[in-house]
This record gives structure tokens, sequence and C-alpha cells, in this order.
């Protein structure tokens, strides 16, 4: 399309009033080294030096690319044109510096045209890859998601048997506040983020079911600083960390059992912060399953909160302290790297 274009438009140039057979030929014999100078840079200059950001070498070759292509058309029809086409006569209407011109608007053109439309396929692929690497994000996501529920629902059922072989009369309560929070888990969390505010109401939910199988013994203490207002939080980051501390510490050890547990909220930013003590290891849990939740929200935080997450955790060998700074501001944060 460029080159009939081309054509068109020199020979209406290089015509009188009528065109005739001879401005057709010479028309058509003027594109020859105009198009050696154009193919010589599109298949040779360009891959070969400006792709790989060879610059100077490409302008200096570009350069001698054009004084050639001048220097094949003034040969042209200055000595081979009759020995081509003998009977003709054709002439240059053009000095070398003309010649030179008309290569460097062609060669000019040829390389944007070429440029953008290598752009506009970058564009495209990368277009494509950030939509796969999303479903990819997404469909990781999802599975990482449904790993918490059976860990979560595991874990309550083996407080709800305990309680049950002891004929506990707390066994209803428990289970009523297992309902709630699975009502919760199943019906309220199926978008990416969800109220903080019910999240947290989520986490009273869960405390108070564990403060039923703990009982009296172990010192559980809950403090909240701050209005969540309409802050929104992916769910199930902050409940992990909070139900390690009840299954290696309080439901793990024997004397002084505790857990402190505390969220600080200030603007978009939120703190939650985890102590407890170091008791034996859940023996209820399978070895294939210990430590899952804790390597989940892991991932689940490069995900979601890329570079806006610190997490902290320090083991002392008597006391387990987490410490998590969300920021709130822009939950979903594309990470790049993942």
């Amino acid at each position: 399309m460029f080159w009939c274009l081309s054509y068109y438009y020199l020979l209406h140039l290089f015509s009188a009033e009528d065109i005739k057979s001879i401005d057709l030929i010479y028309t058509a014999v003027y594109h020859f080294p105009l198009m050696a100078g154009v193919y010589l840079n599109l298949y040779l200059l360009i891959p070969w030096l400006l792709s790989r950001k060879r610059y100077v070498l490409y302008a200096v070759l570009l350069g001698i690319t054009v004084i050639l292509s001048a220097l094949l058309t003034a040969f042209i029809f200055g000595k081979a044109i009759d020995y081509l086409l003998p009977g003709y006569y054709f002439i240059s209407y053009y000095e070398l510096a003309d010649l030179a011109q008309f290569s460097i608007v062609y060669i000019g053109l040829t390389t944007l045209i070429t440029l953008s439309r290598a752009w506009f396929k970058l564009l495209e692929s990368e277009n494509y890859q950030v939509r796969a690497q999303k479903k990819k994000k997404d469909a990781e996501l999802l599975f990482l998601k449904t790993q918490i529920n059976p860990h979560f629902l595991f874990n309550s059922l083996n407080s709800i048997y305990s309680l049950a072989l002891k004929k506990d009369a707390q066994t209803p309560a428990v289970l009523l506040k297992l309902a709630e929070v699975m009502r919760y888990m199943t019906y309220e969390t199926n978008e990416e983020h969800v109220l903080l505010e019910k999240e947290i109401q989520y986490i009273r939910n869960y405390i108070e079911l564990q403060k039923l199988r703990a009982g009296s013994n172990a010192h559980i203490l809950f403090e909240m600083n701050g209005e969540p207002g309409a802050q929104r939080i992916s769910p199930f980051i902050l409940i992990v960390f909070i139900e390690n501390g009840f299954k290696h510490g309080i439901q793990g050890g024997i004397n002084d059992t505790f857990i402190d547990i505390r969220i600080d909220l200030s603007g978009n930013e939120l703190i939650l912060t985890v102590a407890n003590n170091i008791g034996a290891v859940d023996e209820t849990e399978n070895d294939d399953f210990r430590g899952l939740g804790l390597n989940n929200v892991k991932k689940r935080l490069e995900l979601l909160y890329f570079q806006k997450h610190e997490l902290t955790i320090r083991n002392d060998g008597e006391r387990f302290n987490v410490q998590l700074k969300l920021d709130l501001s822009n939950p979903l944060t594309f990470n790049p790297y993942v």
C-alpha cells in the first residue's frame, strides 16, 4: 500500500499535464534505488543495529545508506539507463542533494511505520501478558482461599470433638458460634475485599469461640484501637496469625498460657500484633498440614499487598510475636514478580 501510494504521488510529480507511458516507466525506475535504501535499512540496519541499541553505528550506516541511495539514483539516470532502456533518453531532474532528500524522506517514513507497528505489537503482547498474569493470580488466590476454609473448619471440629467427649454443656454454644463464623466465611467473603468492620467482627466471634474451648486457665486478651469506617480488606488475612497463636500457644501449652491480640487503626494503616506463649506441638494436626495457614497467608500478602505490607515474626523460645502492618489504601496491588 505504501509503494502504491508512493508511485501514484511521484507519477503526478514527474509527469506533465498528461500522463504518458514514458512517465510510467520513469516513475517505476525511480523507485528502485529508493526501495534499495528502504529495505537495506528495514532488514539489515534496524534488526542488527537499532534493535540491539547500537545507536551510533546505526546512525553512521544510515547516513551512508542515504548517500548510496542518492548516488544509485544519479548513476541509473546518468549512465545505466541508456543501456537498460535505449531510446528513451531519461535524465535526472534533481541534483544529488535533492536525491538525498528523497531518500531521507522515504527511509524516515518507513522506519517510523515499522517502529510504530513494532510498538503496537509490543503493547499487545504486554497487555496479553498482563491479562494472563492476572488470570494466573486470580486462580492462585482462589486456590489459596479454598485452603483456608477446610483448615479452619478442621481445627474447629477438633475443638468441638474434644468438648463432646467431655460432655461439656458449652458444646451447643460452641456450635452456634461456629455456625456464625462459617456463615460469614461461606456467604460474605466471595468478593476480593470485604468491609474491615465485618472481618473484625468475624475475628471477635472466632476469639469468643476459642475462649469457650480454652476455659478460665488461659489468659486471652483482645484489644482494638481506632474505627474501621469504610475500609476494606482481603478476607482471612488477619485470622491466620490469630489462629496460629491459639493453636501453638493456648492449645499447646500447659501452664501460664496466654495470647494477646491487638489491632490498631490509624488512617489507612492497620497494625495487627499477636503475642502468645510457645507450647507443645498440636498433635491433632497431621504433619502435612502444619504451617499451611502461615505459608498460605504469606503468599496472599505477596499477591494482594505487594510492597504494601510488613510482616515481622519473632521467636525467642518462650514467646512468639507477630506484627503485621498493612496499607489499606489500595488493597489489590498487582505484583509483577509473582
